[in-house]
């Protein structure tokens, strides 16, 4: 720890003394604190885009076209200009309060084809090889009927394409493409990427698609659990299929036309009443749960019939809602109800859901928690980075503050324990998972244990929040506490009509002093505001 604020007199302290072993890195972030955004352009000139996010490594600011059918890639960089006075400490040069000042752009593509549109909530980063994942889909269809295996009462959309791109070029490296089905792609919250890996889930037809990145920029199918959990589990029921009408075998040995009779137990098999592989493997896993708890074969029985049996249909009737990496080949699975599938995050906590730990490569359920569960909430509590696994590359994601790491944050966490009955608590906290892949910022200004803000106007997380004409101040934890920059989304003078409800966005580089703030009504362009260190 520093034991001055000074820039100047931290460069020296850190020539003549060496931090505590691990706590290097820790200490360099220290500078931030005085390396903060300090001038703000509002309104600038910047073309119609909307802008996603900047990459995690900060090599790429993603956008795309109002009409989402191109992408558009930008390349920060500082802005540069020439002053002919002795000071220069006045405004800037109009001409450098332009939006290419500040961001070179790189290329466009055209990802959308005919009658599909870009998901511009959706964009998922692979920085060893600097590929981007992307999505364009048709319009969803929302009383689509259900057939074959699909799940009553979830929309239909007629294609989803995952295209992956070599951000440094632009070049489209491959395509998969899911028909008639239905991904939740808001915030990433139906895939997940860890390291070479990609988790897609499918809600409509139940099943979790396990793709790998390879190198070459192939996207490679692996493995699909669901209706099967093995590679060879529907050759093996196909092949079993063919012995399973015995009875039958007298009134079809005359049938004159053999594939007539093998399309017919085809369907029999089709049509039969087997449960899919996952849920197969749940049950399996509740049953042996509850069969263990006691020794005696009475009261084992007893405890089935109260526990197990009488759930029996509840657990049948759960369907897959979101899904997450631990690590290469355990998942984080939540299940729920039909009518919970497609809810956002902040209404999870209002209805029943439990939690299921998956092994790839074993196919069992090695855990099982209700949203309620203490234990869930414990695990929760003591090891949350854990449930934010990173990729081997991601340098910048290790430093996200959570209440595991950072003691304000635990702080906060504590508050929030307080303000409610512990079983409404444990509920709203186990509603956050499984995470959204790359859902936060690693910027340092949201660093809890170098910075204070309101949570309630300003966070690492990803999401749109409602603007406020008040500024949002940064105030360091370091005594004495002294506010070190402030963001506004509007002019000092703000907005004349007060009554317009305005949503607000911002979009923070991983390591420079720059921000983006873009500030949005229902009938009007979005003002973009650009926030950096002059």
């Amino acid at each position: 720890m520093f034991r001055s604020s000074n820039v100047a007199a931290r460069i020296f302290e850190r020539q003549i003394r060496t931090p505590a072993p691990g706590t290097s890195v820790h200490c360099a972030r220290l500078f931030y604190e005085n390396l903060v955004p300090s001038h703000t352009i509002y309104d600038i000139e910047c073309p119609d885009h909307s802008f996603r996010k900047f990459t995690e490594d900060g090599h790429y600011l993603i956008s795309f076209s109002r009409n989402n059918q191109d992408l558009i890639v930008y390349r920060p960089r500082w802005p540069s200009f020439c002053c002919k006075e002795e000071n220069c400490m006045h405004d800037l040069p109009q001409k450098a309060k332009r939006f290419d000042s500040f961001f070179t752009e790189l290329y466009s593509v055209s990802l959308a084809s005919n009658n599909e549109l870009i998901c511009k909530d959706f964009f998922l980063y692979l920085g060893s090889n600097h590929f981007g994942v992307f999505v364009t889909s048709t319009a969803p269809l929302h009383d689509a009927p259900s057939s074959g295996e699909a799940v009553p009462g979830i929309p239909s959309i007629d294609n989803i394409t995952f295209h992956l791109l070599r951000l440094e070029d632009g070049d489209v490296l491959d395509k998969k493409v899911f028909h008639n089905d239905f991904i939740n792609l808001s915030h990433n919250m139906g895939v997940f990427l860890y390291d070479d890996l990609l988790a897609i889930v499918s809600l409509r037809f139940q099943t979790i698609h396990i793709l790998q990145i390879r190198d070459s920029g192939n996207l490679v199918d692996v493995r699909a659990i669901g209706k099967f959990c093995r590679e060879d589990d529907e050759l093996f029921l196909n092949s079993n299929a063919q012995y399973m009408p015995v009875s039958d075998q007298s009134q079809l040995h005359h049938s004159e036309n053999h594939v007539e009779t093998h399309a017919h137990q085809n369907q029999l098999y089709q049509n039969s009443s087997f449960l899919s592989g996952i849920k197969q493997r749940l049950l399996s896993f509740i049953f042996r749960a509850v069969w263990n708890q006691e020794s005696d074969d009475i009261l084992r029985v007893q405890s089935l019939k109260k526990k197990f049996y009488f759930h029996f249909q509840d657990y049948v009737d759960l369907i897959i809602w979101k899904v997450q990496f631990l690590d290469r080949h355990h998942l984080l699975i939540k299940f729920g109800s039909v009518d919970g599938g497609l809810l956002v995050s902040r209404n999870a906590d209002q209805h029943h859901a439990f939690f299921a730990v998956y092994n790839m490569e074993t196919t069992e359920i090695v855990a099982f928690y209700q949203n309620s569960a203490e234990e869930l909430y414990l695990f929760f509590e003591m090891f949350c980075d854990h449930f934010h696994p990173q990729s081997r590359n991601s340098l910048h994601m290790n430093f996200i503050s959570s209440h595991s790491n950072n003691i304000y944050a635990f702080e906060q966490l504590r508050g929030i324990k307080k303000k409610a009955t512990f079983t409404q608590f444990v509920k709203k906290m186990l509603g956050s998972l499984p995470f959204s892949c790359q859902s936060q910022s690693p910027s340092p200004y949201f660093d809890q244990s170098l910075f204070r803000y309101d949570e309630k106007l300003i966070s690492a997380i990803d999401r749109h929040r409602q603007s406020t004409d008040h500024p949002i101040k940064f105030i360091t934890r370091r005594q004495p506490c002294t506010l070190k920059f402030k963001i506004k989304t509007g002019p000092e003078a703000g907005s004349a009509d007060g009554r317009t409800k305005k949503i607000s966005s911002f979009l923070f580089h991983p390591f420079l002093p720059l921000a983006l703030s873009i500030q949005q009504t229902l009938f009007s362009q979005p003002s973009i505001n650009i926030h950096f260190r002059k």
